[in-house]
């Protein structure tokens, strides 16, 4: 989404004028796409159709929550999963989590669910239930093998998405948690695009504290501020290794530019929480076990609570401003 000057001899790799813009197919920078033909004869500026049906099929989900993260192997699957369970935890809420990772599907290892098929139904694909409170998606249920490699371009990718999003049987739900890959590219756009027509409460920034992430990660904040998606907060993992015998903090990742507090202060978004580093996360999501259930006393399970009482705080008060201004 950044656009060099017109004078950068960078500006023709990287500026895309847009698929809705009037110069679609049309600049300099258009040549050499394979999709230039197809954006200048103006057929990208209609709108698709599945945005409305996206709209009517998620029109009873109360809360929709995007994790994103410009850096992979950050812990965002991890911070999903387990806003997931701490979410549906309370017996009276419908909660679903749906992996858009299309290339790295690890939330059916993370969820204890691999080898989990999809079925068919008369109202679409049913998800897999880890609760009966508790439904997932994922393309690696779809998959004859864990170690399947999804070899796809951006359009085959995009429409597996909006199958997600229009075919599967969602039911009502309180919450649907969307798990991204890292980035800002076509998994990131067309999930953006496809709930335009949505309420999407807004999206959970991840990072770790070092400088190479945060560099990234700022890209993600950026991202969102181009396509108008509200940041609920960023959340820090791996934020100190916490000894589990002594319970002195080590830095692991030192924070030498400030980590994510720093970042935070200058860019005006809220530090949702510091997640310290603890090797039984990394050993629950291998088991397929909730970190939260299995270690409910550790320095991290209570961040990650408050973490997740912080979330539904910002999804009830987004609710009530909504009324009153409606």
């Amino acid at each position: 989404l950044y656009t060099f000057p017109q004078h950068s001899p960078r500006h023709n790799l990287l500026y895309c004028p847009g698929t809705e813009s009037e110069q679609a197919g049309k600049t300099s920078s258009c040549q050499g796409c394979p999709n230039q033909k197809i954006c200048a004869s103006g057929a990208t500026k209609a709108p698709d159709p599945a945005i409305a049906e996206i709209g009517v099929k998620l029109s009873t989900v109360k809360h929709k929550i995007l994790v994103l993260s410009g850096k992979g192997g950050v812990g965002k699957s991890t911070f999903s999963a387990h806003l997931a369970h701490a979410l549906a935890s309370d017996s009276t809420k419908e909660v679903a989590l749906l992996d858009v990772d299309i290339c790295g599907p690890s939330i059916p290892r993370i969820m204890g669910l691999e080898g989990e098929q999809v079925h068919q139904s008369g109202s679409g694909w049913s998800p897999v239930y880890v609760d009966d409170n508790l439904a997932v998606m994922s393309i690696g249920f779809l998959l004859s093998s864990p170690d399947d490699a999804v070899i796809w371009r951006g359009p085959k990718k995009n429409g597996m998405i909006k199958q997600f999003l229009r075919d599967v049987d969602w039911g009502e739900l309180d919450y649907l948690i969307v798990d991204t890959p890292p980035g800002t590219s076509d998994e990131h756009l067309s999930i953006v695009q496809y709930l335009s027509s949505t309420h999407v409460d807004g999206a959970v920034i991840i990072t770790t504290p070092q400088e190479v992430s945060l560099q990234d990660v700022r890209k993600e904040i950026r991202f969102c501020q181009k396509v108008k998606l509200p940041i609920i907060g960023v959340v820090e993992n791996m934020s100190g290794f916490v000894c589990p015998t002594c319970k002195n903090t080590s830095q692991i990742f030192p924070p030498t530019t400030g980590g994510a507090a720093q970042m935070c202060a200058d860019l005006d978004l809220p530090l949702l929480g510091k997640v310290p580093l603890d090797p039984r996360i990394a050993r629950s999501c291998d088991e397929g076990k909730s970190f939260l259930s299995e270690v409910p006393d550790s320095p991290a399970a209570k961040v990650y609570l408050s973490i997740v009482q912080s979330i539904k705080d910002y999804c009830s008060n987004r609710v009530t401003e909504e009324q009153r201004s409606a």
